[in-house]
């Protein structure tokens, strides 16, 4: 494989919008984690509550630098649009919140991980999943 090629199946489309996804999700995560921490240990909520509502903060974070970043040539322009993406990617995303809260508890609960380094995991874990299906529903790509 010369360097060529690498480069050419790295500048495709899906592997541009594929690295930019990387990028928000990775901001993303570190806003829920602090989110998470702020809601666990200042507001005293339980780790599983403050989870949901941190995910959900940062579904239309995320939907927002997704569609102005990584979507961009598919971009939601106009309210109407953008309102339905929105919509569109909170029934999507909100669909991965058991998979997610799901590892959270379990590695939390089983296997006695910390609430935040078991988030980090669970978010990896649901992240793939809410690749294909955002990208197939809330931008058809």
């Amino acid at each position: 494989m010369g360097t060529e090629y690498v480069q050419q199946v790295l500048g495709r489309p899906l592997a541009v919008r594929l690295r930019r996804f990387v990028v928000v999700g990775a901001v993303a995560a570190a806003v829920q984690t602090v989110l998470l921490s702020l809601f666990v240990e200042w507001a005293g909520l339980n780790y599983l509550v403050g989870a949901t509502v941190a995910i959900e903060i940062t579904i239309v974070f995320q939907y927002v630098l997704n569609n102005a970043w990584t979507f961009r040539e598919r971009r939601n322009d106009g309210r109407r649009a953008f309102l339905r993406g929105l919509l569109t990617t909170n029934v999507v995303r909100g669909s991965a919140i058991p998979i997610q809260l799901s590892v959270l508890f379990v590695l939390v609960e089983w296997t006695g991980v910390l609430y935040l380094l078991a988030n980090g995991v669970a978010i990896v874990v649901s992240g793939l999943y809410r690749y294909a299906l955002d990208s197939r529903f809330t931008w058809g790509a």
